[in-house]
């Protein structure tokens, strides 16, 4: 996941937490490999990147157990996924998921987004979805939050123009910070029609176990959309 545009490079948080099953670290071993996305810095072409034509390609970043992305790649299999997310064990349910319903139209990246959205093209992403990353809470860590400046115009270089953007946090301040930061940038407008739209939740939301757990402890979701301008 991406920071502050002064994260210098540098990737923060957990990349590895209690350690895998058996299974999971087979799938770690042998599905992992087949999904991956090229390593390198040559330039990827999306519509390539899939065993079978897609109409689009949409990109999570920061998927963490991957209940989202996999809801999202088994309704949509004209559509090719590209998911980021470097925390191993993450990425390990994800896999499991991958395998249990025979998904086919999805590519994987278990490092920094940093390092894939230079290689994509210009207009190249018709949907970005951030779904609750690490909010960073304290002051002197919020250079790491993933909205900032070079971030989106990264984004914005590679999503084609309308597309959607779409943003959820738990975290009141992360959600004022995101908002001022994408007006600030005039890369995106704000979707919202009504003064209660952040409160609710895509169609067909699928959820998450993030979420699931924030909503247990009193911290009602905000979800924000915003259109490439």
């Amino acid at each position: 996941m991406i920071a502050e545009q002064d994260r210098g490079g540098a990737f923060y948080g957990r990349r590895k937490g209690h350690r895998l099953r058996d299974n999971h670290a087979r799938l770690m071993a042998e599905v992992l490999p087949r999904l991956r996305l090229p390593a390198g810095t040559e330039p990827l072409a999306p519509a390539d990147l899939f065993p079978h034509p897609v109409r689009e390609v949409w990109l999570e970043i920061g998927f963490g157990g991957g209940e989202h992305l996999l809801a999202r790649a088994r309704e949509n299999p004209d559509i090719g996924f590209i998911g980021c997310e470097p925390f191993v064990n993450g990425m390990a349910k994800l896999l499991a998921g991958v395998e249990e319903h025979a998904i086919a139209n999805l590519r994987v990246w278990d490092d920094d987004a940093a390092l894939v959205l230079p290689r994509l093209p210009e207009a190249a992403i018709g949907r970005v979805f951030v779904l609750y990353p690490d909010p960073w809470p304290k002051r002197r860590h919020r250079k790491r939050r993933f909205i900032g400046e070079e971030t989106l115009a990264a984004l914005a270089r590679v999503m084609r123009p309308g597309a959607e953007l779409r943003f959820a946090t738990d975290i009141d301040d992360y959600a004022a910070w995101a908002l001022a930061r994408i007006d600030r940038s005039g890369l995106f407008a704000w979707q919202a029609e009504r003064a209660d739209d952040w409160r609710r939740p895509w169609a067909g939301w699928p959820g998450t176990r993030y979420e699931a757990k924030a909503l247990r402890e009193g911290r009602p979701p905000m979800y924000l959309t915003f259109a490439r301008r």
